[in-house]
């Protein structure tokens, strides 16, 4: 069950971010950016280990769509607008989708142990969930302030 200061979307328990001492918060103190960070991290180590072949095709390309997901996270906080956010949440989950096919690309060319990939595919599912249920909070958040404009 939900506790104060969350709410329960689906399965997925969104806490509102605490604030600072200057009576604000960061896009760092999103548990979905935090999330997305660690996974970022673990991505750039599998790149250190790819086969040096793929240190300008898929190691480029795995890099950029990695930091991809945690910028949009950070930008989009940034917008004034629920749907801005939103949009950047958008870009994030397709970057994070893209990144989880370069995995399939890694198994395919048995690049790493199976269950490595598959460990790292499991954790960018749990991630992709978090994002999906950031966008149900703001869509929810949006609408119950269009609510009370009326």
């Amino acid at each position: 069950m939900a506790e104060i200061g969350e709410w329960l979307i689906g399965d997925f328990i969104m806490q509102e971010p605490q604030t600072n001492t200057k009576g604000s918060y960061s896009f760092e103190d999103l548990e979905v950016y935090k999330a997305a960070r660690e996974f970022r991290k673990k991505i750039f180590d599998l790149i250190k280990s790819l086969p040096s072949e793929e240190k300008f095709n898929l190691a480029s390309q795995m890099r950029r769509a990695a930091t991809s997901v945690t910028n949009n996270v950070a930008e989009g906080h940034g917008r004034y607008h629920y749907q801005e956010n939103i949009q950047f949440l958008r870009q994030a989950r397709g970057s994070l989708e893209e990144l989880i096919d370069d995995l399939n690309i890694c198994l395919d060319e048995k690049y790493f142990p199976e269950d490595r990939l598959n460990q790292l595919k499991e954790e960018g599912f749990n991630l992709l969930h978090r994002i999906n249920g950031y966008i149900a909070y703001l869509r929810k958040k949006k609408q119950e302030n269009s609510e009370l404009t009326r």
